[in-house]
């Protein structure tokens, strides 16, 4: 039995050994990259964001970059482009025009942003509008819902922008921990969607937002993102209605705004003064032209 296993393994090997000699190799791989082929956008894409910012703009939702966690569609071409002209012009020159340099992004902002065109919903029914990962890549949900109004825009999308970059701040150059003292341990983890369930709630307690009072962290780069894109009035009405809360959040916006000031050299009154003003030209862009 054992010889004539081993005789069929030999013969076996003799066809494999035949079958390689009639079959040369071809001296040429034959797993091929895939050509993506270069839209108008990639081109414009290179222009304002490639070759000033250093940051790659993927508005193809790639797997790899995807978290396969969600049931996810990718975003819409036309979308795509609305949506980077505007990070553009809201965004990243808000900080070019404050900082008077190119630099401070080039410096600080992900090296990648990845669009994607649906929501990523968790089983607690709240809704992913956005993720930052270790500070080199930003990703931006719900690209194929995008509306031209700025209230939907902040709320979908700039807060969610500035959140995540403030997120990447304060990683680079800690926060004073005078900070994580005020609320200390009124912080409720991931309970924060079940404690608090609307933002008056969260004020009243101290926090900008239900989300605020997850942990410090975020309730630092809330704060932030609230307070710039939002006008004056807007948060001095939140300061007054949430009462002893608003004395709360106001302790925490001082040690913010200081942080702000002193480790990046960014005056929030300003960047807010530049952001709503460029909010008020959406109306005068155009976001479909991409001729460079």
């Amino acid at each position: 039995m054992k010889k004539y296993i081993k005789y069929l393994a030999i013969a076996a090997f003799a066809v494999f050994a035949a079958s390689c000699q009639e079959k040369p190799l071809d001296p040429e791989s034959q797993i091929l990259d895939s050509k993506v082929e270069q839209t108008d956008f990639d081109k414009w894409l290179v222009k304002n964001y490639v070759e000033p910012y250093n940051i790659d703009f993927k508005y193809r939702m790639e797997y790899n970059e995807s978290d396969m966690n969600y049931y996810l569609v990718p975003a819409e071409y036309e979308k795509s482009i609305q949506i980077a002209k505007l990070l553009l012009h809201l965004c990243i020159n808000s900080y070019d025009e404050v900082t008077g340099s190119k630099d401070f992004i080039r410096e600080n902002f992900p090296k990648m942003v990845h669009l994607v065109g649906s929501a990523a919903y968790k089983n607690n029914g709240t809704m992913v509008l956005g993720t930052a990962e270790g500070g080199l890549k930003m990703t931006l949900y719900y690209i194929n819902s995008l509306q031209l109004d700025p209230s939907f825009l902040n709320y979908y999308y700039f807060k969610t922008m500035h959140h995540e970059f403030a997120h990447i701040l304060h990683q680079t150059k800690p926060y004073p921990s005078d900070f994580e003292m005020i609320s200390g341990t009124d912080y409720v983890a991931d309970t924060w969607n079940d404690v608090y369930k609307s933002d008056s709630a969260a004020q009243a307690a101290g926090f900008v937002s239900p989300y605020a009072s997850k942990e410090a962290n975020e309730d630092f780069v809330e704060i932030i993102a609230i307070y710039i894109t939002n006008d004056a009035t807007t948060w001095n009405k939140m300061l007054t209605n949430a009462g002893d809360g608003g004395d709360v959040i106001q302790s925490k916006f001082d040690i913010v705004y200081n942080y702000m000031m002193n480790s990046w050299g960014i005056d929030l009154d300003e960047l807010r003064s530049v952001i709503l003003r460029r909010e008020s030209e959406i109306s005068t862009l155009d976001l479909t032209d991409i001729t460079l």
